[in-house]
């Protein structure tokens, strides 16, 4: 869900700084301002142990310090302190687009491009050298092509596992997943990290039926399956 059109309270936030501030630095306040909006986008996750949905900005920080935290079990070398910029602002394009859930057919036709068009928008707000490097990072994280974006793209989909594991299954079953559809929409988890695969479908398998007996194989992540949560 997007959050709410409120522009006028931005531009009378903005109006509010002092004159002489250089136009770097007051697009720079202005695009402050801006994210804090995406505390408004809320997700399918519940969060830990209170009952609500969680927001994209605490999930852009939890992903942050996940990336953090578990850089050494990715399948490659990374640069952790790129993996966490990316965590920071892969969601900036949802104070427009809203969060897409992972199982709406629907949905996803078209996110791609309701995400292309907000992050001309949120990204155009910042000093063009800023706004070029934000927009590669985040560009980065959608392609799913380098190491870094791998591993980042496989925390955003271990986070969900998580909270639906330590939540009974609460969203899944609310949205009717099955044990095929949670496995074949996180199977791209391999790519980033086999080690962080094989956690997530243990746990799939045992919220939703079918465990997976001792020492057998992780089922394989699929080559180009769907990114987003």
């Amino acid at each position: 869900m997007a959050p709410s059109d409120n522009s006028e309270t931005r531009m009378n936030a903005s109006d509010r700084l002092p004159s002489d501030l250089t136009d770097r630095l007051k697009r720079q306040i202005e695009f402050i301002l801006e994210v804090d909006r995406l505390k408004e986008v809320y997700r399918q996750s519940y969060v830990l142990p209170a009952d609500r949905r969680e927001n994209s900005a605490e999930h852009s920080w939890h992903l942050a310090i996940t990336a953090l935290l578990l850089p050494e079990h990715a399948n490659h070398p990374i640069d952790t302190s790129h993996v966490i910029r990316m965590a920071l602002v892969h969601d900036l394009v949802e104070i427009d687009a809203g969060d897409t859930f992972i199982y709406d057919p629907v949905g996803n036709l078209e996110k791609a491009a309701k995400e292309e068009k907000a992050a001309d928008r949120i990204f155009g707000l910042l000093p063009p050298d800023q706004r070029d490097e934000w927009r590669a990072l985040w560009q980065e994280f959608e392609r799913r092509e380098t190491a870094e974006a791998k591993f980042a793209n496989a925390l955003d989909r271990l986070l969900p596992v998580l909270h639906n594991y330590f939540t009974n299954g609460r969203s899944w079953k609310e949205h009717g997943i099955t044990r095929e559809q949670a496995l074949m929409k996180n199977a791209v988890i391999g790519e980033g990290s086999e080690t962080i695969w094989y956690l997530v479908e243990t746990l799939i398998r045992d919220a939703l039926g079918t465990p997976r007996s001792p020492g057998s194989p992780a089922t394989p992540a699929a080559p180009g399956t769907e990114v987003k949560r």
